[in-house]
């Protein structure tokens, strides 16, 4: 027999596909405000409690930006399970982004494509809302640059310096497909001075918190060999592999063509390749973060055993509905459990070979 919470969101996924994606989106974020979505609470043990960066996490299950852009939800999505939650981005100043329809579904790829290009109501409004965020949760801001701006790695630095104290870290989006020449800034000179503006904003608040870096997964070997020598001689905390992708390829979907990031199942194969080449390339010595196409408690334990520390998803969420976070989670407590592993650390790494 199916539970009546599970009938319950069923019911709730089958509604929101009656609206456009981004009015759906909307509802869901309105659901979590209102307190009416799922809430497990803490999910955690023994095996899945880990430590990535020095930030202490419940479980490695993350939510990726760009569910919650404004921080609007904190409360209901520190209730879901997650073990961090990354919100944003944010840009200094509020931006509307690009004309809509912009979020598509592609549904016989289990995938999104979106070209939102940095909506979002602006540092000053966004900090505001984080200034009440749940204290017993780990929470994240994406940092992002304004479309018309004439310094967009200045960008960064202002949007941390104006919201980082009421965070636990921060990560910087170079890799946005959606803002155009933002990714130039994933080259090796221009990424190591944006780095270095940011890690300067993050020395100057009253308590210094983590910073990430996000890439994009459309890098060749020279590039990300680059990032992977910036990111270790700037002091980051960590890399977020991968954001979004341009690549089409094997797509079934009629919305296939349209213009933006693809997420999703399609981006799995693709970014766990990329963090696995991340993780040889950094030798250990940087944690990562895997992203993209995690749908399951196999597929989080896959990015693991590629390299990651921790995994987050966000597109798997417009199919599967909030209780995939504690799926996921007990799920990949179980995978760990079969395979002799006493901890999430433990199984770091030790499949990187097969995705190399």
């Amino acid at each position: 027999m199916i539970a009546a919470p599970a009938i319950v969101e069923r019911a709730g996924l089958a509604l929101l596909r009656r609206f456009d994606p981004e009015t759906a989106h909307g509802l869901a974020l309105a659901a979590l405000r209102a307190g009416i979505a799922p809430a497990p609470g803490l999910i955690t043990s023994p095996r899945l409690r880990c430590t990535v960066a020095g930030l202490h996490l419940p479980n490695p299950i993350g939510l990726a930006a760009g569910f919650d852009k404004n921080a609007e939800a904190l409360l209901g999505l520190s209730r879901a399970g997650f073990g961090l939650i990354e919100v944003g981005a944010a840009t200094p100043r509020a931006q509307p982004g690009n004309p809509r329809p912009r979020l598509f579904r592609l549904r016989r790829d289990r995938a999104v494509i979106n070209r939102f290009g940095f909506n979002n109501d602006g540092m000053e409004a966004i900090a505001d809302r984080l200034r009440t965020r749940p204290r017993d949760a780990v929470i994240g801001l994406n940092l992002g640059a304004n479309k018309d701006s004439a310094d967009r790695a200045g960008d960064f630095a202002k949007v941390l310096a104006h919201c980082g104290r009421h965070l636990d870290f921060a990560t910087v989006n170079v890799s946005s497909p959606n803002t155009e020449k933002l990714r130039d800034l994933q080259g090796k000179d221009a990424l190591n001075a944006l780095l270095n503006g940011v890690i300067a904003a993050r020395d100057g608040l009253d308590r210094p918190i983590l910073v990430f870096l996000k890439i994009a997964p459309d890098l060749d070997a020279g590039a990300l060999k680059d990032i992977a020598e910036v990111a270790l001689a700037t002091g980051v905390a960590g890399i977020i592999a991968t954001n979004t992708t341009l690549d089409r390829t094997g797509l079934a979907s009629p919305q296939a063509s349209e213009a933006g990031g693809l997420s999703g199942q399609p981006l799995f194969e693709k970014s766990t390749r990329v963090l696995a080449r991340l993780s040889l390339l950094t030798g250990g010595r940087l944690p990562l973060i895997g992203v993209g196409g995690v749908g399951s408690a196999e597929q989080a334990y896959a990015k693991i055993r590629a390299g990651a520390s921790a995994v987050q998803l966000y597109s798997a969420l417009v199919y599967g509905g909030l209780s995939l976070v504690p799926e996921i989670a007990q799920g990949l407590d179980r995978l760990l459990a079969r395979d002799g592993f006493d901890s999430v650390s433990e199984a770091v790494g030790t499949g990187r070979e097969d995705w190399l």
